[in-house]
């Protein structure tokens, strides 16, 4: 059997009651992949349609055989067990995103890892920088504290106690 991969995910929510589906999403993912570091919890603004909700927002490092699509497959799953519709960038119940699977570089029209936009988002790099902060990106070759280095605008990612 092949070893488990550390993959990165980013789960985000603005619908409804957003801790809650947090955590239910971490219950949904825990049940079929192992859990490793779950990042703190931020409150944080909505990029580009500035009428949404705010987010809450949390990374978490899980474990897995599943090759990169079938990951997929089943986060699709879960968003869509948990209530998901709607276009990228449309306010949601649930997004949960593959920011980093182990130090792959994937680019094909259905999955592009390491995530395209990760880079330049505060509500990514934030909680990634609090569990993995010496993770270096695949592509840019950089740490994720680097790489929030890099970034002015930290889009009112609030930590919550």
């Amino acid at each position: 059997m092949t070893e488990a991969v550390t993959v990165y995910l980013g789960l985000g929510s603005n619908l409804g009651d957003r801790q809650e589906n947090l955590d239910r999403a971490l219950e949904f993912l825990s049940q079929r992949l192992r859990m490793g570091k779950v990042s703190s919890v931020y409150d944080t603004e909505p990029l580009g349609d500035s009428t949404q909700p705010r987010f809450l927002n949390l990374v978490c490092q899980v474990y897995t055989r599943l090759e990169p699509l079938a990951l997929l497959t089943l986060i699709k799953g879960i968003e869509s067990k948990l209530g998901r519709t709607g276009k990228s960038g449309a306010a949601r119940t649930i997004d949960i995103d593959i920011l980093l699977y182990g130090d792959q570089v994937i680019d094909t029209p259905k999955l592009v890892i390491p995530h395209p936009k990760m880079t330049e988002r505060a509500f990514v790099l934030v909680p990634l920088d609090e569990i993995a902060p010496n993770l270096v990106h695949p592509v840019s070759g950089k740490t994720i504290r680097e790489l929030l280095g890099e970034i002015t605008e930290k889009q009112g990612v609030l930590k919550l106690e």
